[in-house]
């Protein structure tokens, strides 16, 4: 069985990039390795070892640098599924993370759009059951 492992995300700095995503979103640190010179693996998860998890790197080359936050042009990046929404979009608020498109009720279920650190857009959704 095939499954996506880790998404890469382009950062500006390792550390402020683990605080915005351990301390305000509330993921794990799954790993945290140096593995060259200003290079780690770092990878944090909203769940556990096992779930698909994002690979923090640092951008390199002025080409990475100039995609970090707009990784996907404007479009959301990524989505985050919760099976509580109303403790999680209060977590976003009592954080400071910016909310770009308040909660709405869809036919799929109850989204926000929130940026992380760098300005990716990000679905919050609770699906309708």
């Amino acid at each position: 069985m095939n499954r996506i492992a880790n998404v890469t995300v382009l950062v500006k700095d390792y550390d402020e990039a683990i605080n915005f995503y351990t301390k305000k979103l509330n993921f794990n640190l799954v790993a945290d390795q140096e593995i060259g010179e200003d290079m780690r693996w770092v990878l944090v998860s909203p769940g556990g070892e096992n779930d698909a998890s994002l690979l923090l790197e640092k951008a390199q080359t002025e080409d990475q640098k100039a995609r970090i936050g707009n990784q996907t042009g404007g479009s959301v990046f990524m989505i985050l599924h919760t099976d509580n929404f109303e403790l999680d979009y209060q977590n976003l608020i009592n954080n400071g993370v910016k909310i770009t498109r308040d909660r709405s009720d869809e036919v799929y279920g109850t989204v926000c759009v929130f940026s992380d650190l760098y300005g990716n857009l990000w679905d919050l959704i609770e699906a309708k059951n």
